[in-house]
């Protein structure tokens, strides 16, 4: 009788422990804080930031690596002598970085030339390895083909995103929401409100609320630049914008694999001025500073509270703080960097503080 293993005992013991690692870091440190944003309570709308700053590594994207790597290992991808490759020169990398270390896997981050040398220092003091590209455009190619020169595997978070993540469920972001809402005084949110990367959020949360029969509407934000906007406009997941997002974290010159826009009730476009306003607005109200992405959050989460108010409907809106805004003391809160990006944040604020003021929003 012939016969060929693929997996040695050896092997599938640490995977075990690998998953069992993975799944201890989840248990520890899944459910983040849910903070109430302080409006007036005759308003009859109260809004909510998911805080998921409070990672281990700082960012939304500590939820995505760890399910990643999760995939990655339960698929049979990552051993104990794999070399894992990402494309990303964000909050993914320092959170894959991470989970790498945790394993004992050599981790690259492949990424532009032009990247920060504060993200590049947050991924190394994770322990991985960056390699840059002069062409942003090639970032996901090159990483491809490292893994497999090196016999690694490629992450790829904008295919797998939205497929890594179990959105029946088992601990989930949106799971984590609905649970923490349930003694609030709206507890089913009329919408939750988050911007799209990969889109693996909004593909979880989307899914999540119509599997559990609830209300609850989504609406995914867009910094210009992004291809997500216009493509959802259109009906067209062909349009590219070819350029990258100034807000970090959101946003894609293309539509990625992992974005669903079937399970997308409304999506907005928010200029950049308008993030950094809204987010700089929120960190003096919060007493703490936020990210760029947040304030794109924001932007649309007080848009819609003004909607509902002047239609007269009570309830609760939800949207995420998806890291903090330590990352950008010297981009979005420098107001040299902030000038000399031709951005003009006087109007925005003006709304911002308008908005906190009254509840009104412009038409």
């Amino acid at each position: 009788m012939e016969q060929l293993d693929r997996c040695s005992d050896t092997e599938r013991a640490w995977v075990t422990e690998a998953v069992a690692a993975v799944e201890a870091d989840a248990n520890r440190s899944a459910d983040t804080h849910l903070l109430p944003f302080p409006l007036p309570r005759e308003w009859g709308v109260d809004l909510y930031l998911k805080d998921e700053s409070v990672h281990p590594t700082g960012s939304l994207k500590h939820r995505l690596a760890r399910s990643l790597f999760l995939y990655g290992l339960c698929n049979g991808w990552i051993g104990p002598h794999t070399t894992v490759v990402e494309a990303s020169s964000g909050s993914t990398a320092v959170s894959e970085a991470y989970f790498a270390r945790m394993l004992g896997l050599p981790f690259i981050a492949v990424m532009p030339a032009s990247t920060s040398a504060e993200k590049i220092a947050l991924i190394e003091f994770q322990g991985g390895k960056c390699h840059l590209v002069d062409d942003p455009s090639a970032v996901v190619d090159t990483a491809r083909a490292l893994a497999g020169d090196l016999g690694g595997h490629f992450m790829d978070q904008f295919t797998y995103a939205e497929r890594a993540t179990d959105w029946r469920g088992n601990n989930n972001i949106a799971e984590s929401i609905f649970h923490q809402m349930a003694r609030e005084r709206h507890p089913v949110p009329a919408w939750v409100v988050m911007g799209a990367g990969t889109g693996g959020t909004s593909a979880t949360i989307g899914r999540y609320v119509r599997y559990q029969r609830h209300a609850t509407k989504v609406c995914v934000v867009d910094p210009e630049n992004s291809s997500f906007y216009p493509a959802y406009a259109a009906a067209d997941w062909s349009v590219s914008t070819g350029l990258g997002s100034r807000i970090e974290g959101i946003g894609r010159p293309l539509v990625e694999p992992s974005f669903q826009p079937q399970v997308v009730d409304r999506m907005v476009a928010v200029p950049d001025a308008a993030s950094l306003a809204a987010m700089r607005a929120a960190s003096a109200v919060l007493g703490r500073r936020v990210g760029g992405s947040t304030g794109t959050n924001l932007w649309g989460a007080f848009a819609l509270i003004a909607e509902m108010r002047t239609a007269g409907v009570r309830g609760s809106v939800v949207t995420l703080l998806c890291d903090g805004g330590e990352r950008y003391a010297d981009t979005y809160y420098a107001d040299g960097w902030v000038a000399a990006a031709g951005l003009d944040l006087t109007p925005h604020l003006a709304v911002v503080d308008r908005f906190l003021a009254t509840g009104d929003w412009p038409a």
